[in-house]
């Protein structure tokens, strides 16, 4: 910001508070340095919000914290990270994106479960737990659903793929 003299308020991940709007050109200046930086420039609200609502969503997956372990619901988790209320989250969410925030969280728990089974650490009940499932049956259900395979039958056919190619590795 300072190489482009652009005053700004505060820079903090992911987001920048300016001091006063900036004109057309600099705007132009700004978004092609953040390209070539491998950034974004997001002027849409819109977009914003959406961006954040995913972050939200995949830090709550991939990190839970104490209230997530005391099973606090995904829309009262998410309306006090972001402070704003649920149901306009959800309503914009399906507007822009197409999907409804429940089930883009429910593709993202199934991609770690995915993870997770993989990396051979946990077990079936330990997932369904750091994941806050009712249950294995409900993560098990949930899974199948979504990919059409058991759990089990996917970590087999994971495995399976990768000893292949391994002794494919070896010729």
């Amino acid at each position: 910001m300072d190489e482009y003299d652009i005053p700004y308020k505060s820079i903090e991940l992911g987001e920048i508070e300016l001091k006063s709007a900036i004109s057309d050109e600099k705007r132009a200046e700004l978004k092609r340095a953040l390209l070539k930086s491998g950034h974004e420039l997001m002027d849409d609200r819109k977009a914003v919000m959406i961006e954040k609502i995913k972050g939200a969503v995949i830090s709550m997956i991939r990190e839970p914290n104490e209230e997530l372990i005391l099973k606090v619901k995904h829309s009262d988790y998410l309306s006090k990270k972001l402070d704003y209320d649920y149901t306009y989250m959800a309503n914009l969410f399906s507007e822009v994106t197409g999907v409804t925030i429940e089930h883009f969280i429910i593709a993202h728990k199934i991609e770690r479960v995915k993870e997770l089974l993989l990396y051979d650490e946990l077990n079936l009940t330990q997932i369904a737990e750091s994941l806050n499932y009712s249950s294995v049956s409900h993560l098990s259900s949930q899974f199948k659903k979504v990919t059409g395979l058991t759990p089990t039958f996917y970590k087999q056919l994971k495995n399976k793929k990768r000893t292949i190619l391994e002794d494919v590795g070896k010729i």
